[in-house]
């Protein structure tokens, strides 16, 4: 089979692999749309180092099933493998489990024409639904379970209050488009590419803004604030933006260490969480609302072939895409 495949420094190179054969309990999977991630990018970087070259990346994806009980079925993938029997998993927080593991990163990703993965981890697509959009359950499922978090930490409603989101990628507008869905009438996001800036306006979901130039009324003035980045800067950001009894949700992870005000963090109340990934119910939930259209049209997508995955990486690297999400189509 062809594969994307993570070699080296700033480098995938599209080549042939063995194509992998299910074990029991697992499926083969043919890949019809996959999404590039911030951590595979991160992975191109070199900056993750539980992503060891050679690696075919990539979960984000949806395909056809093509053995097992779901045979012929369209499905959507989810990427964490957990171990079902820890604490965690047997009261519903798998995405906490100690033992969990993800393809594109443990296991061979869906950078690929086919993959194999246990049938417990395949999502039915409803009928009809276009498998390039259902690739984006997995950042769909991130940004929701996120702000299911928040909710939980907030004096008031979403709805009532004023919403900040750092990051214009794929989590960061998807979490825009869901505080949208949930109400939410006052959303800014920041992003530094100003083309991705242009496509996120497009939505008309939120307003949107260059941090190097931001709004006079950022300091103490949302009640929630989401960084969908995680770097220092960002924080710093999130954290003068924050107002008094707010919350503060990091998803990102570009950065694990720098300064950090946890004077304002103390005398102000604020709640800070953070929050890695989605449970299933997370990912059946995103599902559908991408399927519905509560999250709109998601024409801010963009598609290539998985055999211009060099070229999509190279660009994205480089900040040449306006695209949040960049989905790669396997030619079989």
């Amino acid at each position: 089979m062809k594969a994307l495949v993570y070699t080296g420094l700033n480098e995938v190179t599209y080549r042939e692999e063995l194509t992998p054969e299910p074990a029991a309990g697992e499926a083969k999977i043919r890949i019809e749309a996959v999404g590039i991630c911030g951590s595979d990018m991160h992975a191109y970087h070199g900056e993750d180092a539980r992503r060891i070259p050679p690696l075919i990346l990539g979960h984000e994806a949806a395909g056809v099933v093509l053995s097992g009980k779901y045979l012929g079925q369209r499905v959507v993938l989810n990427p964490l493998i957990c171990c079902e029997n820890c604490l965690d998993c047997r009261s519903g927080r798998s995405n906490l489990c100690a033992d969990r593991k993800l393809i594109g990163m443990n296991y061979p990703g869906a950078f690929a024409e086919f993959i194999t993965i246990p049938e417990k981890n395949l999502l039915l697509l409803p009928d009809g639904m276009n498998p390039v959009h259902a690739a984006l359950t997995e950042p769909a499922a991130t940004s929701l379970h996120a702000l299911y978090l928040a909710e939980k930490a907030l004096h008031r409603p979403v709805s009532e209050g004023r919403a900040l989101v750092i990051g214009g990628g794929s989590v960061g507008l998807l979490a825009a488009l869901i505080l949208r869905a949930h109400g939410c009438k006052e959303i800014l996001l920041c992003d530094t590419n100003p083309l991705r800036r242009e496509t996120v306006l497009k939505t008309a979901c939120c307003e949107v803004f260059d941090p190097q130039n931001e709004p006079q009324n950022l300091d103490d003035s949302f009640e929630l604030v989401i960084d969908a980045v995680g770097m220092e800067t960002t924080r710093r950001m999130a954290i003068r933006a924050v107002r008094p009894g707010g919350v503060l949700m990091h998803i990102g992870l570009q950065q694990s260490a720098g300064d950090c005000d946890f004077r304002k963090i103390t005398l102000a109340e604020i709640t800070v969480i953070g929050t890695y990934t989605y449970t299933h119910t997370d990912l059946e939930a995103a599902l559908q609302a991408l399927h519905s259209g509560a999250l709109g049209d998601l024409s801010w997508i963009e598609e290539r072939s998985l055999s211009d995955g060099s070229s999509a990486f190279s660009d994205l690297n480089e900040g040449l895409s306006s695209a949040p999400k960049i989905i790669l189509i396997p030619k079989s």
